[in-house]
């Protein structure tokens, strides 16, 4: 072994450097050497890094984990302290965007540029077949990085500093709900669905608002007719083929006031329930779910999905059945007033929007919804506060003159 200098030695053909570290316990410090360096430069600048990170009190010590082995292990013990579908969302984002490109890299390796840069060639190759990723499920992967990341420094403590918090995403316009259609479309919509078993579903969604899997989840007692409310204190989802309930988005229940037309709705809904109950007998399941398949048991998430895209299909290529199979279905001239598409999920933004439009405070949209704070409402229907602010300045203006005018008839 050669002379030490400057904290540096030649150990065999590598290099070594020792800093001086605190014990967490006795607050002394203690030589710590580290090695492997395959320069002396090498072995110099991680030297000089280390003692800046001793000296805040972040050092740590060196390792050769890569990032899909602390993301693995981080993955299979956080999955059980968080919701099924966010542990979902956090692993794949882990197996089909970050492993495949980073995995081999070594966890301590990671720089802010480094991120930057998978977040870029996501964006732009991360998608099917090679195609453009949408800067919301870039996004996503930032944050499953940046908790993951997090965790490394503060519980496993194995890295220093958090490389996720300086990395930057693409950047990219916020996006706005598109186009929603207006109550007139909404109305004729429900026409078209009002024949089908799952009608009062869509009717509750625009009615109240609610996301899919809050709606699948309600039992009877959630729906007080009596009172015109609705409890929603749940969600729903399908997690690899199986069934999971858990808390709302947001984890708060909350009340929603219901319309007389949506009572009266709910009301048919239960009597249809109870006859199909009747004529599944012995083969009838109780699930106590408002929403349910003939035979009582759970309806799918993707249902719902499917059912709305089918029936706007309907109201736009209207045709006559076939009489079996081999008899093709016999067109009807298009109506004269088509449907948009839509999501079901923009029943919730026509919600929203017709609200806020009708002046209906923002904090009171925000509650329905079930955000957490009505600056995400503001966000994301900035765009219709900007509508029913259009003609503010005239009001004003004619409220003075208005006065004026007053005071100058006296």
């Amino acid at each position: 072994m050669s002379k030490v200098r400057h904290g540096i030695v030649k150990r065999g053909s590598t290099w070594s450097y020792v800093v001086r570290v605190a014990d967490p316990e006795s607050g002394r410090t203690r030589p710590k050497w580290v090695g492997g360096f395959a320069t002396e430069d090498e072995a110099k600048a991680a030297r000089d890094e280390a003692r800046v990170a001793a000296r805040r009190g972040e050092y740590v010590d060196r390792s050769a984990l890569t990032v899909r082995e602390f993301l693995t292990e981080w993955i299979d013990g956080h999955a059980a302290t968080v919701k099924p579908g966010t542990a979902s969302g956090y692993r794949y984002d882990i197996e089909h965007y970050i492993v495949p490109r980073i995995g081999g890299l070594r966890l301590q390796s990671l720089r802010p540029a480094m991120l930057s840069r998978l977040y870029r060639e996501l964006q732009e190759s991360g998608g099917r077949d090679g195609g453009r990723l949408s800067a919301s499920t870039v996004a996503h992967v930032h944050r499953t990085l940046r908790k993951a990341l997090t965790d490394a420094v503060r519980v496993e403590q194995v890295l220093a500093v958090n490389p996720a918090e300086r990395a930057k995403l693409p950047r990219v316009r916020r996006s706005e709900p598109g186009q929603v259609w207006t109550p007139a479309q909404l109305a004729r919509f429900r026409e078209r669905a009002a024949g089908h078993r799952l009608s009062f579903f869509f009717r509750l969604a625009a009615y109240t608002g609610a996301r899919r899997g809050e709606l699948l989840n309600l039992r009877w007692p959630d729906l007080d007719l009596d009172a015109a409310e609705v409890t929603f204190s749940g969600s729903t989802d399908v997690i690899d083929g199986e069934r999971v309930e858990d808390t709302t988005k947001g984890d708060r229940s909350r009340v929603v006031s219901l319309d007389v037309g949506t009572v009266a709705a709910a009301r048919e809904h239960r009597r249809r329930q109870l006859a199909e109950r009747l004529q599944a007998g012995p083969y009838w399941t109780e699930s106590g779910l408002i929403f349910t398949t003939e035979l009582g048991t759970p309806v799918h998430p993707e249902t719902p999905t499917l059912l709305m895209s089918k029936l706007i299909r309907d109201h736009n290529e209207p045709a006559i059945p076939g009489r079996g199979r081999g008899h093709p279905r016999t067109p009807l001239p298009p109506p004269a007033d088509p449907l948009p598409r839509a999501r079901l999920h923009d029943l919730r933004h026509i919600h929203a929007t017709t609200l806020l439009l009708a002046g209906v405070p923002v904090h009171v949209v925000a509650n329905r919804l079930g955000h957490a704070d009505p600056s995400i409402t503001l966000r994301v229907y900035a765009h219709v506060l900007r509508e029913q602010t259009a003609g503010v300045a005239d009001v004003f203006a004619k409220a003075v003159e208005a006065a004026v005018s007053k005071g100058v008839s006296k």
